[in-house]
Order: structure tokens, then sequence, then C-alpha cells
């Protein structure tokens, strides 16, 4: 079986790894980093950077090198977890989820795992979470990991049905 792990460096993303390689020790991975050459064009816009043509190639291929360097950082993490792991990067056809939807079906992952949040900031926020769309549109299974922080909300003594604002002993009768 082959697994495909969505990996932007987020803590979740971390998450996601750790949980993937716990459950599904030995098995084969490919983590996947997708850099987005759209919002690195926006982002140059949005603080008024014009750069030249030949500025633009050298910029595209510091941030292409970075993100390779950051598929192998987690590769070297699922390889820790205990995954037999090998880094993908590839830069975003029309949007993130859209991609990690793809290089599933490229690579007939019989599982894609993500975390439930990224560094998508503002635009994941408008668009909706990068999550959210590769559940919905995968047509495969998918397995999101909450955020560390999610997880130990609740404290490790709450108990699964228990109301959090309840008292202890408030539904009993006097």
């Amino acid at each position: 079986m082959t697994i495909l792990i969505a990996y932007d460096g987020s803590d979740d993303s971390k998450a996601a790894i750790a949980f993937a390689g716990e459950l599904l020790k030995g098995e084969s991975a490919v983590v996947l980093t997708v850099w987005e050459r759209a919002a690195m064009a926006t982002a140059r816009a949005s603080v008024g950077l014009m750069m030249a043509i030949d500025q633009l190639g050298t910029e595209d291929a510091a941030v292409e090198k970075a993100m390779r360097e950051l598929a192998e950082h987690g590769a070297d993490l699922a390889r820790k977890a205990g995954l037999e792991a090998t880094p993908r990067c590839d830069p975003d056809s029309a949007a993130v989820w859209s991609t990690i939807v793809d290089v599933a079906d490229e690579i007939d992952a019989r599982l894609i795992v993500t975390g439930t949040r990224g560094f998508g900031g503002v635009r994941s926020l408008l668009l909706g979470s990068t999550s959210d769309r590769v559940l919905h549109n995968a047509g495969r299974p998918v397995l999101v990991v909450p955020a560390p922080d999610a997880a130990s909300d609740a404290g490790p003594d709450a108990e699964p049905d228990a109301e959090p604002d309840a008292e202890p002993g408030a539904d009993e009768a006097t």
C-alpha cells in the first residue's frame, strides 16, 4: 500500500506524519510538499515588488529548492516514524488541494493523510481548508489528523460524552 502524506512544515502536518507512522508502520509513503507559484506572484504584487523576468526565475528556483528541502525534511520525519518514505515536491496546478488529489491519483495512493490546518492563512479562510477540499474531492480514503492541541483540549480525564460546562454530580437527584 502506498500512502500520500501532505506536508507543509506546520505542526498539523508533523502530527499527521507521526500518527500515520504509528498507525501504518512499515508502509510505503510519499511525502508531498506543494508550493504555490500563484501565491508567490500575488505576495510580490501585494507589497509592490516588481522584478525583472530574469530575477523571477532565480527567485522561483530558490523557492523550489526550499520546498524540495521541506519535502525531504517531511520524508525524514516519516522515516523516523517508521514509514518507508520518499519526498516529492510539486508546484500547484490550480490549488494545493487539487495537486494533492492529482498526485494521489497518479501514484494510486490507497490513502491520503493530511493535518487539519496548515500554513494557509487568510487564503484558506476565503477558499475553505485544504484538508476539507481533499476530503470531498479525493475519491479515495482520506485520514485527517487533528491539530496536536485540539486532541488535548478536553484533557486526559475528560469523559467523551460529558458536557463541558456540567458540574460533577449536577445530574444526580437531590
